[in-house]
């Protein structure tokens, strides 16, 4: 009985362990500002004025600021939907990865801990543009804060 009453305890933790929530705060910012906050910090340009003088702020080593929960959503939920998918994608599903998948990690396995970590974030993992997805896949969409 008292082997029963530890396998039971044993799996209900390591189930709700299982099944916590990716979060914003908890999970994604330490990643971000570990990996990617030296080009799209605070001192990153907003996403529009990044495209009237995208060749100037790359030059300088800058992407779109995506330094806050805000910022970074809409990359991922709103207006440039999927951006943030395709560039971290390790392009298993089309070939070819994106341009921002080498930075999540030193090694391979720590850059596939990390994009596991947002795609748990996302919940539907999406490389479609806004003008492509549908409702119900944009709904899957959780980015939890």
């Amino acid at each position: 009985m008292r082997g029963l009453l530890v396998f039971a305890t044993v799996l209900f933790l390591t189930i709700s362990a299982w099944a916590e929530d990716i979060t914003y705060r908890k999970h994604i910012k330490p990643i971000f500002d570990a990996k990617c906050a030296s080009c799209h910090g605070k001192d990153s340009p907003e996403y529009y004025a990044f495209k009237e003088e995208k060749d100037k702020w790359i030059a300088e080593g800058k992407g779109p600021r995506m330094d806050t929960y805000s910022h970074l959503i809409f990359f991922t939920a709103w207006r440039d939907t999927g951006a943030l998918m395709r560039r971290l994608d390790d392009g298993k599903t089309t070939g070819k990865a994106g341009n921002m998948y080498q930075y999540l990690g030193s090694t391979e396995e720590e850059r596939q801990q990390n994009l596991k970590l947002f795609k748990d974030w996302v919940g539907n993992w999406t490389l479609k543009r806004w003008k492509d997805i549908t409702k119900e896949e944009l709904d899957g969409i959780k980015v939890k804060y």
